[in-house]
């Protein structure tokens, strides 16, 4: 026994019938429990041993020719060599690791097992969740192109987040991909896009990562995100998922934070995003409405003594704005209540995308609150506008193909 658990010598010798197998043995018993799965009828096995084609050696690469020729002969679909799992928390199922309680709309496909940790960490930490995650490893069978096809039928997952190092079939993956992003938005970070980072690739899961230029025209012509950071993965695929679709891209900041709001305006005009100018009418309420030490503009800073009524006041304003489409909402230091004004604009027909910067422990309440109401927030001007320029982007993918 382990931990209570019963062992068994072979799978041959479990009586239950076995759905799935989790395949962690030194990688020259690989091949062999291949068959064994097959004979006790198994269908699906995740191998997470490693010491196949990632090690660059002959025996390496005899016994991952050798896994694929067992596999593909026993009919037993492999997802691996080499990888960190699967988890699905909407029906309890961790074959990885960490463990990951919180259901949420997020999936992530990934060729590392750090990186989807992280996604599934960060999603965790924020209360937003994961809807699936599966590492790919060297992707001797089952790859991200099969993968992509499933999560696309996935009512839970409402984006798909990807970490690549190779795509298998190109011609293929541009086909699933796009008629995956005309359903839902896929946002891929593709690594070795340098001569250092294709030699990385090839010593870590034996890719050939091929030239990054036609990766990322490939990605922009099927309508995906692309990302530059780990960091910006997650935070387009959360924003992506969460925020309510644009119909426009004409973004106004609100700012109590005069500094913030400027590197939001550099920001954005380096991105291409339009900035919007407030209509007359506007410009004559709020002027009305707010403090006369308030700067009425882009941005409009309500400086730092705002607190979350006069943001609210100015949400109702920005609302009725005909030249508004997007409202970037900088919170800066601690004030209370943000995510109660938020939560009361979220859904005005503006694309609200709310920042919480400098607020303490008043910002970590704010924020969480505002998580478990399916609301994204970001922790700086920069990540958000980065999210503000993805959604703008696949918004306009969507309006080319007639979905919206």
């Amino acid at each position: 026994e382990i931990l209570g658990l019963k062992c068994y010598k072979s799978v041959l010798e479990v009586p239950e019938s076995i759905d799935l197998a989790v395949v962690v043995v030194p990688a020259r018993l690989v091949p062999n429990v291949i068959n064994e799965l097959s004979i006790k009828g198994v269908k699906a096995a995740v191998i997470i041993s490693g010491g196949f084609r990632e090690t660059g050696t002959q025996e390496g690469l005899r016994l991952e020719e050798e896994l694929k020729f067992r596999a593909r002969e026993s009919g037993v679909r492999v997802l691996g060599p080499n990888c960190q799992g699967v988890n699905n928390p909407h029906v309890g199922l961790c074959a990885s690791w960490p463990l990951i309680k919180t259901k949420g709309p997020l999936s992530i496909i990934s060729q590392s097992g750090t990186i989807a940790a992280a996604f599934e960490l960060w999603a965790e930490e924020e209360g937003i969740g994961v809807s699936k995650m599966a590492a790919l490893g060297n992707k001797i069978d089952v790859d991200e192109t099969d993968l992509l096809e499933y999560l696309r039928e996935d009512a839970d997952t409402k984006s798909i987040a990807m970490y690549i190092e190779s795509v298998k079939d190109g011609r293929r993956f541009l086909k699933v991909a796009t008629e995956t992003s005309l359903v839902k938005p896929v946002v891929v970070l593709k690594s070795g896009r340098t001569p250092s980072g294709v030699r990385a690739v090839a010593s870590h899961t034996g890719s050939l990562a091929g030239s990054y230029a036609i990766y990322y025209s490939a990605f922009r012509k099927a309508g995906i995100a692309v990302a530059d950071t780990i960091e910006e993965l997650y935070d387009m695929a959360k924003g992506l998922a969460l925020l309510p679709r644009t119909y426009g891209d004409r973004v106004q900041i609100v700012t109590s934070s005069g500094g913030s709001g400027i590197v939001s305006v550099d920001y954005a005009e380096m991105l291409g995003l339009r900035l919007a100018n407030l209509d007359d009418s506007s410009k004559e309420s709020l002027r009305s409405e707010l403090p006369s030490h308030c700067i009425v503009g882009n941005p409009l800073d309500l400086t730092g003594d705002a607190d979350a009524s006069r943001y609210d006041k100015v949400l109702r304003v920005l609302a009725k704005d005909p030249n508004i489409d997007i409202v970037l909402t900088i919170f800066g230091d601690p004030i209370p209540n943000a995510s109660e004004v938020v939560k009361r604009w979220f859904n005005s027909g503006k694309t609200i995308v709310p920042v919480y910067i400098g607020g303490g422990s008043v910002e970590v309440v704010e924020r969480r609150k505002m998580h478990e109401s399916r609301i994204p927030t970001f922790k700086t001007p920069e990540r958000a506008v980065k999210v503000v320029k993805a959604l703008v982007d696949y918004t306009r993918f969507l309006k080319i193909h007639q979905v919206l």
